[in-house]
């Protein structure tokens, strides 16, 4: 196992306005589909992300899993990484994503 970790642990629902209530609902979606991927890499290692797979992950003030469409996401990030901060490609290069 590799105990790779996401930046920070995924937030509940968006909060409403951003002016100083913490992260934005982008923010939020792709901490949740890092969460996911780190949970992917640590169970199937390096083996890429099928296009339909979703990742069930624990979110802090959920009681339930929360469903994260990894494959969807993977895809998404990937079309729009011209757009992604520093902070966010290298948290994907520790997890292994060749084209961060």
């Amino acid at each position: 196992m590799l105990g790779i970790k996401p930046l920070e642990e995924p937030s509940a629902a968006p909060a409403a306005g951003r002016a100083a209530r913490g992260p934005s609902k982008a923010q939020q979606a792709f901490q949740r589909g890092l969460t996911a991927l780190a949970q992917w890499v640590e169970r199937e290692g390096a083996r890429p992300v099928p296009c339909g797979h979703a990742e069930e992950i624990a979110v802090d003030g959920e009681t339930d899993p929360v469903v994260v469409k990894l494959g969807v996401w993977n895809s998404n990030i990937r079309a729009r990484r011209d757009k992604l901060t520093q902070e966010q490609l290298e948290a994907l290069r520790e997890l292994g994503v060749e084209w961060a």
